[in-house]
Order: structure tokens, then C-alpha cells, then sequence
């Protein structure tokens, strides 16, 4: 028998790294892509031959002919969203039905948990915690209350009214909100989903992941949202629903902790966050606006304007520390090409004390201690080779790696995947 590991490809920050990117560029090494958290929050962002493609719950290679792509247990999937998804990767691609596998164990967002999300975030006034409103979290509190319904109820017999009993335990949750709602249309919509669904091979994950390490496959596990966002390590209570960490592959796909074997880690060269919560290093001024536009910082699934600042030492090395992380991708550097100053922090200032580690209180007033670097001021998009970078860029990078104790391997240039200098 083969003995193989899963290797793990997540964002280090507050998501939005530009893993979907990645993984298109990563996938030729590997057979099976499996995403093994989140849902149809995420949006990964694909840009291949001047055409962009942004994925919601599709794993990042179902472009890359041969591949296998894994839904994993931990992800939760909307059967409307999933098939709007899919059908528009069949008009780029073809069909992609022998390509795409489900777990049974993954959980279904109903119409109702869409209504329940937008109800109690309505109900939370200014304390909002921007979710995307896509019923993720009302579904991961049904599954963790042991109420949830799964793909695999689907082939069940039972499946419609163990629909309509968890429906009617929704109706009296909502029932407590003043919120006004319908569901007809998007209920009609999802059932039709369903069964469109049924083209597709539900699966035990567990046990075909663990069938493809045996066998020595090459697996890459792709994390959506980011490390900051974990439901347990995150800047809580601002967070998903999930665990985002290099952890939630064990749990999200059925793989033993010594079955991990390389984790790759994605940041931007800067940072950017959607939504509220702690974000120490934000910047208010005309440089955050500079970014962002430069950037084109705008949600992929909501398109609403991510909040920039300058790149956080401190959270990084947390993320870097609680992920096992083996070797750094870094993203847009391209963005940082006009700048004449760059910052770094380095460490925070709460309450007249410094601290180099992420504190339990980031959510309180946080001053960032920054370190300035000299901006390459140049165009660094065409650059193919590290040599050919400007000594202020490797200055930059060698910076971040002698803090983090890992190599920055790969260095994005670019949206396209062609746009990418490897070490």
C-alpha cells in the first residue's frame, strides 16, 4: 500500500487572499481537489485567458482537465447557488458530471436558513457582524443542534417531510423576529435544484479521500474564507461559521492529523478585510483608497468594498503558527508597485502595553507599531523571474520570512495565472 498526505491550501488573513488563483495554478501537481469548510460565502476568483470565473462552492480545479473534485462533509451547500454554479462552469467547460463529487455528509441550506440569516442580522442594528446573508450560519447552528438535513437525506424517502418538520421549526424561530418574508419562489427554485442535483455521485468522502491517500493520489485541500475568520481562532465574535484552519481539513474532509502533510498559506502583500470586526491596521486615508482601487478590492460574492490597510505582522505570524504553515504564497504585490512608503506592523499598543502576539482583546482599541520599507516604485507585472524583482521587493519579502520562519515561494504579479514568479 501507497502512504500519501494531503497537502492544504487556506488564506492566512481575513479571506479574500486569492486562493481560488492559486489553487488553478497548484492543481496540475494534484489528482483530487476537495474543499472541506464554508459555503457559498466564498468566492474564489479564477482569471484564465483574459476570462474571469469567480467559484462558490465548486472546488478551484474543475477547470484543470483529469482533475477530481471534492464537496467535502464540512462545506454547506445551497442546492440553487450549486447549480447556477455548476451550469455556468458547463458552458465554459462541458459537462462536468464524472468530474464533481459530493459528500453525503454535507449539510443543505434550506430557503429558511436565507431567512433566518437575514432576520437576525437585521435584529442586530449597528452590532452587525456583516454577514453575506447567505444562511451559513443559521445551517452550521442546525448542524451542531443535531436538526440538520444533508445530501445524502436527499435519496431518502423520508426526505420531504423531514423538509417540512425542520421548515415549520424555522417558521417558529421567525416568528420571534419583525421581518417580513416569502419563500415560494426560491422555495420552487431549490426543489428543482435537488433534483437536478441527483446527475451527481454523492459519496462517503471520508472514505474515498482516505482510498485516494492510500493509493499515493496527490489530494490538495482548499480552505475558503481566511485563518482570521475561524470560529474558534478568528477576531470572534466577527468570524464565520467554521474552522477555517489547516485543522479543519481533519474534521471537514475525514483525514487523521498525521495524513497533513505540506500547508501552503496565501496573504496578500497588504491586508483587506469585508464586513466589520478588528482590523488593527486599517487605513482611512487617501492611501486605503489607493488600494483599493488599485486592487480593485470589492467583494467576489457580495461586491461589496473590502476595507484595505498596510500588511499585519502580528496576525500573520498567528495565522502562520496556528496553521502548521510550511511555505508562503504572496498576492498582489503588484498592487503596491506606486507606493513610495510601505508599512508593516510589527506589533500592537492596548492600553499603553506592547505586545508581538494576537491578543484575545483585538477587538479593543488597537494602535499598530509600524515599520517603514522604501516602495519599489516600478511595474513589477511582467517580472517572470525572482532575480529580475527590484532588491526593495526582495528586501520586503525577505522581511516577512525572517519573521514568519517561512519561505514565500510563490509571488503573485498579476490576475491572470500566467502572473506568477516562483522561487
Amino acid at each position: 500500500m501507497k502512504t500519501n498526505k494531503i497537502d492544504v491550501v487556506l488564506g492566512l488573513q481575513w479571506g479574500d487572499e486569492g486562493k481560488g488563483k492559486v489553487v488553478d495554478v497548484l492543481t496540475p501537481d494534484y489528482k483530487v481537489i476537495a474543499r472541506f469548510q464554508g459555503g457559498p460565502n466564498a468566492g474564489h476568483s479564477l482569471v484564465f485567458g483574459g476570462d474571469g470565473f469567480v467559484l462558490h462552492t465548486v472546488p478551484s480545479g474543475i477547470f484543470r482537465k483529469d482533475s477530481v473534485n471534492v464537496i467535502g462533509n464540512g462545506v454547506v451547500i445551497d442546492p440553487v447557488i450549486l447549480m447556477d454554479e455548476i451550469r455556468a462552469i458547463e458552458q465554459k467547460a462541458g459537462d462536468i458530471t464524472g468530474k464533481l463529487l459530493i459528500s453525503k455528509r454535507a449539510h443543505l441550506i434550506l430557503p429558511t436558513h436565507r431567512m433566518l440569516d437575514a432576520a437576525s442580522e437585521a435584529s442586530k442594528g449597528k452590532s452587525k457582524i456583516g454577514s453575506t446573508l447567505k444562511g451559513i450560519g443559521p445551517t452550521y447552528m442546525d448542524k451542531t443542534g443535531r436538526n440538520g438535513l444533508r445530501i445524502g437525506d436527499i435519496l431518502s424517502p423520508e426526505f420531504q417531510n423531514r423538509y417540512n418538520a425542520l421548515k415549520r421549526k424555522h417558521f417558529g424561530l421567525l416568528s420571534q423576529y419583525d421581518f417580513q418574508f416569502d419563500i415560494t419562489d426560491y422555495e420552487k427554485q431549490w426543489m428543482q435544484a435537488v433534483e437536478d442535483l441527483k446527475r451527481f455521485q454523492f459519496i462517503e468522502s471520508e472514505l474515498v479521500i482516505n482510498k485516494y491517500l492510500d493509493e499515493g493520489t496527490p489530494i490538495l485541500a482548499e480552505g475558503a474564507q481566511g485563518s482570521m475568520l475561524d470560529i474558534d481562532f478568528g477576531t470572534y465574535p466577527f468570524v464565520t461559521s467554521s474552522n477555517t484552519m489547516t485543522a479543519g481539513v481533519c474534521t471537514g474532509l475525514g483525514v487523521a492529523p498525521n495524513r497533513v502533510g505540506k500547508v501552503i498559506g496565501i496573504f496578500k502583500a497588504y491586508c483587506t478585510r469585508v464586513g466589520s470586526g478588528p482590523f488593527p491596521t486599517e487605513l482611512f486615508d487617501e492611501t486605503g483608497e489607493s488600494l483599493r482601487q488599485i486592487g480593485h478590492e470589492f467583494g467576489a460574492t457580495t461586491g461589496r468594498p473590502r476595507r484595505c490597510g498596510w500588511l499585519d505582522l502580528v496576525a500573520l505570524k498567528y495565522a502562520v503558527m496556528m496553521n502548521g504553515v510550511s511555505e508562503l504564497i504572496m498576492m498582489k504585490a503588484d498592487v503596491l508597485n506606486t507606493f513610495k512608503t510601505i508599512k508593516v506592523a510589527t506589533a500592537y499598543e492596548i492600553g499603553g502595553k506592547r505586545m508581538d502576539y494576537f491578543p484575545f482583546e483585538s477587538g479593543e482599541e488597537v494602535t499598530p507599531v509600524y515599520k517603514e520599507f522604501p516602495g519599489w516604485e516600478s511595474d513589477i507585472c511582467d517580472v517572470r523571474n525572482y532575480a529580475d524583482f527590484p532588491q526593495q521587493l526582495k528586501d520586503y519579502i525577505a522581511f516577512i520570512e525572517s519573521e514568519t520562519g517561512c519561505p514565500v515561494r510563490i509571488i503573485s504579479v498579476g490576475p491572470d495565472r500566467e502572473a506568477i514568479v516562483v522561487r
